[in-house]
């Protein structure tokens, strides 16, 4: 009787090929799975603190871009106005939220302000956020009234280089602005606080006051109705909106600049495709004119700056005032 040589053979090679098969799928399964599961973003609700009072600019920049994100997105983005603390409660609030992407805080300039003028915070600014973007900025405006003797920012100079001469300011950052002029030119500048931009405003017009320190958006309105001038533009070039207001630079006063920013965070630990499909989709919102128009409407012009510049230029602005508020003897309260 013959017996057979190969298909036995066959049958055990078939055998082994199926079951290493088998092995091979159910190996590479749990690599694949977690690619599948990835949900796109925003799936929900997504929230933006503006953690000050509404119709200001922040609130108006915050409103429009939220109304084009939700547009964009298919999802709702609402505006969650917590004001209080010159900001520390809606950013607090921030602070402690889940970082996947569903509550963003969109602040100002005092943001870098508040741990250099404040004994304490309950966050650490430079690490309880993950900083997305500079959504854009303006610079601090020096202004005085057109009835008054300051015409330009020379004559100011000159004066405050003999006698004092006071400005108003109503927050930190106008406070350390002026502080840094101070410094900078060895000035006889004194400040005087008041409770809002806008008295500062009256009493500048009204003569009881010689110069006033503030936001291009406080200033726009009396300027076009020609009872301010600006007299200065705190930054290294000059601004359209004013082209005849002079810089600290072209008077010979080296490294002044403050911005009032609107700066967009979420809190610690954002993944980073959320913070790149955020920046990607601002510049499409921005790129419309309307919404430019919006924004050069506050005074202010988009930046749009990556996350990794947009840390570092926080890191500075801490520095910075840090350094003023020192320099000028000025403790946090």
């Amino acid at each position: 009787m013959q017996t057979p040589s190969h298909p036995p053979t066959d049958l055990h090679a078939r055998q082994r090929r199926a079951v290493l098969s088998t092995l091979a799928a159910a190996l590479a399964w749990p690599l694949a799975a977690p690619a599948i599961a990835q949900p796109a973003y925003p799936s929900k609700l997504v929230t933006l603190v503006i953690p000050y009072s509404p119709g200001g600019g922040t609130d108006i920049v915050g409103r429009m871009v939220a109304q084009r994100l939700s547009e964009m997105w298919g999802q709702s983005v609402v505006v969650d106005n917590r004001p209080g603390a010159n900001g520390v409660i809606g950013t607090q609030h921030v602070a402690k939220a889940a970082p996947d992407g569903t509550t963003l805080l969109l602040v100002v300039g005092s943001h870098a302000i508040n741990p250099v003028l404040m004994k304490s915070l309950p966050y650490d600014t430079a690490k309880a956020f993950t900083p997305i973007t500079a959504l854009a900025r303006s610079p601090m405006v020096v202004v005085a009234s057109t009835k008054g003797p300051y015409k330009d920012l020379q004559s100011v100079l000159a004066a405050a280089r003999k006698e004092e001469v006071a400005y108003g300011y109503s927050e930190g950052q106008t406070r350390l602005t002026g502080e840094m002029l101070r410094q900078a030119g060895n000035l006889k500048l004194t400040g005087v606080p008041y409770k809002g931009g806008a008295p500062v405003m009256v009493d500048v017009i009204g003569g009881h006051l010689p110069l006033g320190i503030t936001s291009v958006l406080t200033a726009l309105p009396h300027v076009n109705a020609g009872t301010l001038r600006v007299v200065a533009t705190v930054a290294d070039q000059r601004l359209p909106l004013f082209p005849d207001a002079m810089t600290p630079k072209e008077a010979g006063l080296q490294g002044v600049e403050s911005f009032s920013w609107y700066g967009l965070f979420g809190p610690a630990g954002m993944p980073q495709a959320i913070v790149d499909q955020i920046i990607r989709d601002l510049r499409k919102v921005t790129a419309e004119p309307a919404v430019a128009k919006q924004i050069q409407d506050q005074g202010a012009s988009v930046v749009l700056s990556p996350p990794d510049e947009f840390r570092r230029f926080l890191d500075s602005e801490l520095a910075k005032w840090a350094q003023v508020a020192q320099r000028g003897g000025i403790q946090p309260e």
